[in-house]
């Protein structure tokens, strides 16, 4: 069977790590396999921004709990983060990240890294105190963080996947 499409269906979204971290070598080969990703019009407006110090992302985790209401609230306590933005005026920087993202993902997997796609950032984006820790970071003002990838060694072993719904249909 093909490998690709192995890793494909086998990768799954992981809720829980290890404190193992990942070393910043595979971090730099995960981003990148993110930045291959398809964009409209070939523009590479997206950034990642990559967070590995545990304690940064606790409290970008707390600012973000804030705004949600969510005190508990901690991206499942990963190894890193990576936050993918893209350029607020890009009508296609929701689609470019979400592609990037996929990247991430299938090439974490790839390399034995759990991910799961935080998604939490778009609507809070120009919530003050979120700003500020996003810029604080280095995400430029004119960005918004379309999607976040959590990254870290899963705790337990890979859940099952569930089986597909019949989804396709040929028109013709």
């Amino acid at each position: 069977m093909n490998e690709v499409w192995e890793n494909i269906k086998s990768r799954r979204s992981i809720r829980s790590f290890r404190e193992q971290s990942v070393s910043k070598e595979d971090l730099m080969r995960i981003a990148q396999a993110g930045a291959w990703a398809p964009t409209a019009s070939n523009r590479q407006t997206f950034r990642f921004t990559v967070l590995q110090d545990r304690g940064e992302i606790q409290v970008l985790a707390k600012v973000v709990g804030a705004q949600l209401g969510n005190s508990a609230y901690n991206f499942y306590e990963p190894a890193a983060l990576i936050l993918l933005s893209n350029d607020r005026d890009n009508s296609n920087g929701l689609a470019d990240c979400a592609c990037a993202l996929q990247n991430i993902f299938l090439f974490a997997h790839s390399i034995g890294v759990g991910s799961v796609w935080i998604n939490q950032f778009k609507g809070i984006c120009d919530a003050a105190s979120v700003c500020k820790a996003l810029t604080g970071m280095g995400i430029p003002e004119n960005h918004l963080v379309w999607g976040v990838a959590a990254l870290g060694y899963a705790a337990a072993k890979d859940p099952i996947a569930p089986p597909r719904k019949s989804v396709i249909h040929f028109a013709d």
